[in-house]
């Protein structure tokens, strides 16, 4: 390892940089953006239930606030729920956009990274090639600096590719999965607002009910 980098530079002194912090922001992404954390399965369920039983108590938003993200928006539709459905709908995307940027935390500092590693490569790159030409001299080429030179120019570039193909692949994977939880949420807010404004009345008999047999 200490040997790649003497051999790639101090350009490459910047690019271990980066994958640090790169292999830093994908585990921590990797550890927050889990769906049992995000959007639990049977929350929504557990809401209903708690509402029709014993109503909307400032116990129970602190709690399900705390709870989860998906609790948040619920938290904030709930404490709405005797205005009207433009009201309670208002506060739950005003609820969504405050947990999307939770959500969305540091995936721009990862893209970021995927981006510019690229191009932190090619600075490399150009160092050796500017060291490649300086080997060159009227009593002839200086093999050491020649071949010091060459590393230093594919070493940045290969560790600027190694660096930005997994940064940019976990990008778009956590921004897929950032949507795809915000659509989620987006909907069981809705099964809330309709449940409370009466229009899905019979949530709990439609999940419960075992699936009839022929």
């Amino acid at each position: 390892m200490f040997a790649l980098i003497a051999a790639a530079g101090w350009p490459a002194y910047p690019l271990l940089i980066a994958s640090v912090i790169a292999v830093a922001l994908i585990i921590e992404r990797l550890i927050m953006l889990r769906k049992e954390r995000i959007v639990p399965v049977q929350l929504l369920g557990k809401v209903v239930n708690a509402y029709r039983q014993q109503g909307v108590n400032p116990q129970m938003l602190e709690q399900l606030a705390k709870d989860s993200p998906l609790g948040q928006v619920l938290a904030a539709g709930l404490r709405n729920h005797k205005s009207s459905r433009y009201v309670m709908k208002e506060a739950i995307e005003e609820a969504g956009h405050a947990v999307s940027h939770d959500l969305e935390r540091f995936l721009t500092t990862l893209g970021t990274l995927a981006t510019i590693a690229p191009l932190m490569g090619l600075f490399g790159t150009v160092v050796g090639m500017i060291e490649i030409f300086g080997s060159q001299s009227p009593s002839g080429t200086n093999p050491q600096v020649l071949a010091h030179g060459i590393s230093v120019a594919l070493y940045n570039t290969a560790l600027g590719l190694v660096i930005a193909i997994p940064a940019m692949i976990f990008y778009r994977h956590f921004r897929a999965t950032v949507d795809s939880f915000l659509v989620d949420m987006e909907q069981q807010a809705s099964k809330l607002v309709d449940l409370i404004h009466g229009e899905r009345l019979d949530f709990d008999a439609k999940s419960q009910q075992a699936p009839d047999r022929a």
